[in-house]
């Protein structure tokens, strides 16, 4: 079943962030209010959505209740009273940082760095988000939580890894989510959910307690409906501690949301890297891409072909970082866990790879920046296709073995993992719908610390594609009738799963 969109004006629209800032500083709600909506909105999707591994409602509350306090007193931070989800690789003190494993795992000793800015910037946690296992495929699902959905399918995966944070925002529970990005993790969900997602310059946003994840190829990014929203927890997201490996020098991006970039040269570019399996545009994403390409023409800018050199052993690179970056992992969560058969297999090329073949890759990472980055010389902005597929259905890599899920996979996301590689950013925007009403995405690319650029571009493409006025019709607050005779859940935890109950 694919949901029917509507326009704003049809029925009860989702408020984004903004407009919840709005709402607290009229005094028209409390951040009581804000948080009591998210937290019955996450309990009534959950049987059938399933986006959340851990829901901390009594914390949230209690926070909730604190931030109308210091509102009353005057106090005007940044997220004052919005509840936020993050993804389930992020520590918060407490709480198991399970990362889509199944199994026992202690909890965390202290929060995230994220968490903490966050905290400080007055936002509200209101739980952890479902990933897949070690954020290692473009889908959310596995044995530990079941089969996250998407908001505009319930037949369809929302994507991954960080697909319960962009089911969260699609389906109205949160008006943003913080999640990662090591080979697309961000922009690919928010593609396939009809989401604006910043994957931002490589330590923009702390990594911390891990100095740099998978070898530098994973950031942690934003998941919002508007560019605006996005830019908004960027800001209060952003930061370093003493420890971090990479630490850019500050900006300030929801500056940029106003701000029109001026006459850029726009790169379009439908090339794929080498990977071993083939992958072909689906012509509804193709299509997408050009109706984008005439938006920026009819705003002023100039687009002509333009590819980034990608070559053949960038793949390889990928793959040392990608799964030497599993074992600091397996360190992290101890003994007590029982690994997917995919995982194993992906744990002993991280072995294999992570002596000679990794510090070989990480000496070439400055020469790929030099390579690819000389098309910056021809434009300003790389314009590429975010996905080459449509959303999966969301069963469809649950028999697979691990070679079988390499091949679908790469089929369907051949082409935001180089941009993990250099460390820069990239921002996926809804470009549309395939013809049977499945969201398409585009991903807005540009040179080492180039965010504000971007965020100004995104935001004009927001303002002529209006794209904040769909979303999906609420099919996830009917339970999902099923045949007699079926297992009661397939799909998400019951009342009674340990993940769920601990901490709400």
């Amino acid at each position: 079943m694919v949901a029917s969109s509507a326009p704003r004006s049809a029925r009860t629209a989702f408020p984004t962030l903004t407009d919840q800032l709005y709402q607290l500083a009229s005094g028209a709600v409390t951040a009581e209010n804000l948080v009591r909506r998210s937290l019955h909105a996450i309990s009534a999707s959950q049987p059938t959505l399933n986006a959340f591994r851990v829901v901390l409602a009594e914390q949230a509350l209690d926070d909730a209740a604190e931030a109308d306090r210091r509102r009353a007193a005057g106090d005007q931070r940044p997220l004052l009273g919005i509840p936020i989800a993050v993804k389930d690789d992020v520590d918060i003190a407490g709480v198991p940082t399970r990362f889509g494993v199944t199994g026992t795992v202690r909890p965390a000793t202290a929060d995230a760095e994220v968490i903490r800015r966050l905290r400080a910037a007055g936002a509200v946690i209101v739980g952890k988000t479902n990933t897949c296992e070690l954020g290692q495929w473009p889908f959310t699902s596995g044995p530990a939580f079941g089969h996250t959905r998407n908001p505009w399918s319930r037949e369809h995966t929302p994507g991954g890894s960080s697909g319960g944070s962009a089911a969260a925002v699609a389906a109205g529970l949160v008006t943003a989510a913080i999640g990662s990005d090591g080979a697309g993790s961000v922009r690919i969900p928010a593609a396939w959910c009809h989401l604006v997602g910043i994957k931002p310059q490589r330590g923009r946003i702390s990594t911390w307690p891990m100095a740099e994840a998978f070898n530098g190829i994973t950031v942690n990014g934003v998941l919002a409906r508007t560019v605006a929203d996005a830019a908004l927890v960027l800001d209060a997201a952003s930061g370093n501690t003493a420890g971090d490996l990479h630490r850019p020098a500050p900006v300030r991006m929801s500056q940029s949301v106003a701000q029109a970039p001026g006459p850029l040269r726009i790169g379009l570019s439908t090339k794929f890297p080498f990977t071993g399996f083939h992958a072909t545009l689906h012509p509804d994403i193709r299509a997408a891409l050009q109706t984008v390409a005439g938006h920026l023409e009819e705003l002023g800018h100039s687009v002509r072909p333009a590819d980034p050199d990608y070559t053949v052993g960038m793949s390889w690179n990928f793959l040392s970082r990608s799964t030497s970056g599993l074992l600091d992992w397996t360190e992290r969560l101890g003994y007590g866990v029982d690994f997917d058969r995919r995982t194993k297999a992906n744990l002993r090329i991280g072995r294999l790879l992570s002596e000679h073949v990794l510090r070989k890759a990480r000496a070439k990472e400055a020469a790929a920046q030099r390579r690819i980055g000389w098309v910056f010389n021809l434009c300003d902005v790389v314009l590429a296709p975010t996905t080459a597929q449509p959303p999966p259905r969301v069963h469809d890599f649950d028999e697979l073995g691990g070679l079988a899920t390499d091949r679908t996979m790469i089929k369907a996301c051949p082409v935001t993992w180089p941009w993990n590689l250099l460390g820069w950013p990239s921002i996926n925007v809804p470009a549309g719908f395939t013809a049977d009403g499945l969201p398409i995405g585009v991903q807005l690319m540009g040179p080492a610390e180039s965010e504000p650029l971007l965020i100004s571009l995104a935001a004009e493409l927001e303002a002529v594609g209006g794209w904040a006025a769909r979303q999906p019709e609420a099919w996830w607050e009917t339970p999902q009738v099923r045949p007699a005779g079926t297992p009661a859940a397939d799909d998400a935890p019951t009342g009674d799963d340990p993940d769920l109950r601990e901490t709400a």
